[in-house]
């Protein structure tokens, strides 16, 4: 973090889901590049930057195709959450990602360690609500894994190229990513502090993560804030147990209290520190141009946001055309679903107990269109969340393995109903795996035309036998 995360924001403001083989539009093998994991487990001890409550982390390597994911232990049982973006949480000078009721704060140091040292699968276990902050840089967390070691592994390493610009402009900054014909993510970031810049001077940065060295001029740079931020943040209760020896505190003068820079500009390394970090919530990396102005941790998702939804739209159009998994037959055997009410007319991918994708088409001949609405048919909302729930139960029935055993609908939550369904349209549905036990499942589904997001909702289920009455 830094001042838009860290202590304090700018002076103007503030599942893994498995990824397409060669083949997409858009992501790329890298045939001379492997996928990286840790050599052995590393263990990392300290106070949480926000809370102050101490937790211990422990990275472990993860087999190829995993990519990044936190583990809370101290749960029971424990919960799984991928590090994407489609799980963050809105939270101030940070980057916090959540599922259902539960929490990890302060990720982005971490997360841009692993970026920074190209690893693209570990699984990073801890046993409360915040990683440790250490000093307020990612060497907290760079430092172990380099000593520890970084082994290839038998799979090519994809990488997501940006071939359309996507700029985001908001009046308190600007970031975009653009293409970028060399290898690697250059981000360049503008800081400037307007009637701060007395204080923090403008400064500018560019960085590639394919060829710079991050363990010098990256990883060390720590978050930062001003007097009056960081005295507004003790004042409502956070960052308690800090002092300006600990973490950068930018005085009236211009200078640190009681610290001093490791770099003349130190703030800005900082800024491309959390880019990094923020940015590898794509779920994969990335070759492009980051142009960043005055951003913080809410851009940097929504840029994040912009370039995954792009990435899973080609994955998917890639999966529909290609794939074969489930034709109607095979849904029929596990389902008792029949005309009218059978709304998945094929299961594409089923991605072991993590996700599924199905096909819904929709055609002016569906029954539902007679009274709803026959001079402007859409397809109901309830009957959108219906077939995700359809395809949920298909998945719950692979992953729990209950031959017989049928999945009955108990909650509803967080239901978004984005855009009309119409005659002609082709809805991919997706349900992901939240938590599963012996007899229940939490899924979180989404529904796609083309590369628009029409529904999502996550969805509680029980699997019984089918005889209840």
């Amino acid at each position: 973090m830094s001042a838009s995360g860290g202590f304090g924001s700018n002076a103007a403001s503030t599942s893994n889901t498995s990824l397409a083989e060669t083949g997409s539009d858009a992501l790329v093998q890298i045939p001379a590049a492997r996928q990286r994991t840790l050599a052995r487990p590393v263990t990392i001890r300290g106070k949480g930057l926000m809370l102050g409550v101490e937790a211990t982390v422990v990275i472990q390597p993860a087999p190829a195709h995993s990519g990044i994911a936190f583990v809370r232990t101290d749960l029971h049982p424990p919960l799984r959450i991928p590090a994407t973006v489609d799980h963050v949480a809105l939270r101030p000078r940070r980057t916090t990602l959540k599922m259902g009721d539960v929490t990890i704060d302060t990720v982005e140091h971490c997360l841009s360690a692993i970026a920074g040292l190209r690893i693209d699968n570990a699984t990073i276990e801890i046993n409360g609500p915040e990683l440790p902050c250490g000093d307020g840089s990612a060497a907290l967390f760079a430092e172990p894994m380099l000593e520890a070691g970084i082994v290839e592994q038998d799979a090519p390493r994809k990488v997501f190229k940006i071939r359309d610009p996507i700029v985001i402009e908001e009046p308190e900054g600007m970031i975009a990513a653009m293409p970028f014909d060399a290898e690697g993510m250059r981000v360049v970031y503008d800081l400037d502090y307007g009637t701060h810049g007395h204080r923090i001077r403008h400064q500018t940065y560019s960085y590639n993560i394919a060829d710079g060295d991050y363990m010098n001029d990256i990883a060390p740079a720590r978050t930062f804030s001003l007097r009056e931020e960081a005295e507004q943040l003790q004042a409502a209760g956070l960052c308690q147990h800090l002092t300006p020896r600990e973490m950068l505190v930018i005085g009236d003068d211009g200078q640190p209290i009681d610290n001093v820079y490791r770099f003349d500009n130190e703030p800005v390394r900082h800024k491309v520190l959390d880019v990094i970090g923020d940015l590898s919530l794509i779920g994969v990396p990335i070759q492009g141009r980051v142009l960043a102005v005055r951003s913080g941790h809410g851009l940097n998702r929504k840029l994040a946001m912009r370039v995954r939804e792009q990435m899973l739209a080609a994955d998917l159009r890639r999966t529909v055309v290609d794939g074969r998994v489930m034709d109607v037959r095979a849904i029929q055997k596990l389902m008792p679903h029949r005309y009218p009410m059978l709304l998945v007319d094929r299961v594409v991918e089923m991605d072991g107990s993590r996700r599924a994708i199905g096909i819904k088409n929709v055609t002016i001949n569906e029954p539902f269109f007679q009274g709803h609405y026959p001079g402007t048919p859409i397809m109901p909302g309830v009957l959108l969340i219906e077939a995700m729930a359809q395809l949920g139960g298909l998945l719950l029935s692979n992953v729990l393995e209950h031959t017989g055993k049928i999945a009955i609908l108990l909650s509803i939550d967080r239901v978004k109903l984005r855009k009309p369904v119409v005659p002609g349209d082709q809805v991919v549905l997706e349900a992901e795996n939240v938590r599963a036990t012996a007899r229940t499942g939490h899924l979180k589904c989404r529904a796609h035309v083309g590369e628009k997001l029409v529904a999502e909702a996550e969805l509680r289920f029980m699997m019984v036998d089918p005889d209840i009455e």
